[in-house]
């Protein structure tokens, strides 16, 4: 195009370059070279055009390529941002579904305790028994959902999960949806319902059963809590959680914890309200734990907690309730330790032996067990022995073999031996 354009350019100036006698040729030679110019002009005109056409073309193929590129785009699963995660379309959320499907054979080879599926020392009936019943249940099966959105400090993360192991009393059984964790959590502050901050979850030991050995707290409340973590200090978390029940304030928790490159430690306090009836008492709670990495595969954790009052029993697992005498609430000063030892085999293979022991720090003739009664517990002694297999990915198959003893303030025992035998599948 540029040379036809040059070239018209250089033919019209060398016609008007041309000498008067060149001028004066016949009429039909200078008919000939303004036909012969109309054609040339034609003809750049022409190649004008399929330029511009040319580009508008081109833009219309990307334009389609485009659309189709972002319809794929849209139905395809994109990786998210927290392991196991996908994006949801057209946004920045990442979200994970996870859960397992569980299924528990449970044989008691002696006496069965009330109200629980899974071990409840506090309540093992006294005296000898061989009475013990078998139970199988799903109802531990669970699900949920977490997921995590990008911010200007940091990520929003959000978390929902839910079993089918609801209490409802004595008039029913358990299978009823029942909700575990339900919160949101941004730049250090989480206001929702999840495990308590007077709990260490991660020095826990592993077992099949579902409630694990005494001594230790178990506990989901709702809480407004604020976390600050300094890596090279260590990490404080303060929290307001749900008090028990008829209690007018919220208890208050303080902890502190600490990571080393041969395990971790933790401390916590808690300062909470006890109500009955009217009559008010707050009582106070300290927690001690760690864990110590024996070798690459082998931990040794341990957990202590002392506790005064606890009306609901979780903050510190096999703990008396507190009474009324009179016009004064008293509130059992009890202590519990936890011990466990875990060992991973193989891929396949881990295992966990551990322990838990409640005492009551009261005695016969104290003003609390006076007011109490003498079948209140003295001693909990509780022990466990379990394996995990896993034959294939996301199925595994547990094996405990569990067993304990109740001793009342009275003097009389209760003995517990039962086996458990799991199947679970998991799912993400």
């Amino acid at each position: 195009m540029k040379l036809t354009h040059t070239f018209v350019t250089l033919l019209a100036a060398g016609l008007c370059s041309l000498p008067a006698g060149a001028l004066a040729q016949s009429a039909k030679e200078l008919e000939e070279l303004r036909n012969e110019l109309k054609a040339l002009r034609a003809e750049l005109n022409q190649l004008k055009a399929q330029q511009a056409q040319a580009p508008a073309a081109s833009a219309s193929a990307w334009n389609d390529r485009i659309d189709a590129v972002e319809l794929k785009q849209k139905d395809a699963v994109v990786l998210g941002d927290i392991p196991g995660s996908f994006r949801l379309p057209g946004s920045e959320t990442s979200i994970r579904v996870y859960g397992f499907a569980e299924a528990n054979l449970i044989k008691d080879f002696k006496g069965t305790a009330p109200g629980d599926n899974f071990s409840n020392l506090a309540e093992q009936p006294l005296g000898k028994s061989d009475n013990g019943k078998t139970v199988l249940t799903g109802q531990t099966s669970r699900f949920g959902f977490e997921t995590s959105t990008p911010m200007g400090n940091g990520a929003f993360n959000t978390k929902i999960e839910a079993d089918f192991y609801g209490y409802c009393g004595s008039e029913c059984n358990r299978n009823r949806l029942r909700l575990r964790h339900a919160y949101g959590e941004y730049a250090g502050w989480l206001i929702g319902q999840t495990w308590s901050t007077f709990m260490d979850l991660d020095n826990l030991p592993e077992t099949v059963d579902f409630n694990g050995p005494p001594g230790a707290t178990s506990r989901r409340p709702t809480m407004v809590r604020y976390t600050y973590n300094n890596p090279q200090l260590a990490k404080f978390q303060f929290a307001l959680e749900e008090p028990s029940d008829g209690a007018h304030s919220p208890n208050l928790i303080a902890r502190v914890d600490k990571g080393f490159d041969w395990g971790s430690l933790s401390a916590r306090i808690l300062s909470h309200e006890q109500r009955i009836s009217g009559v008010s008492k707050r009582g106070m709670g300290l927690g001690l734990s760690g864990a110590y990495k024996l070798t690459g595969t082998t931990t040794l954790m341990g957990q202590y907690t002392l506790m005064d009052g606890d009306n609901d029993g979780a903050y510190l697992v096999g703990a008396n309730y507190p009474v009324v005498d009179g016009s004064t609430l008293r509130l059992d000063r009890a202590q519990g330790v936890v011990l466990g030892l875990a060992n991973v085999f193989s891929e396949k293979l881990r295992g966990t032996v551990s322990m838990g022991w409640v005492r009551s720090r009261n005695r016969l003739g104290d003003a609390y067990v006076s007011a109490y009664g003498d079948t209140g517990n003295l001693r909990l002694l509780q022990w466990h022995a379990g394996l995990y297999y896993t034959p294939i990915k996301n199925v595994e198959l547990g094996g405990e073999l569990l067993g304990g003893r109740r001793t009342t303030y009275g003097g009389a025992t209760g003995d517990m031996t039962r086996l458990n035998l799991q199947a679970r599948y998991l799912f993400n």
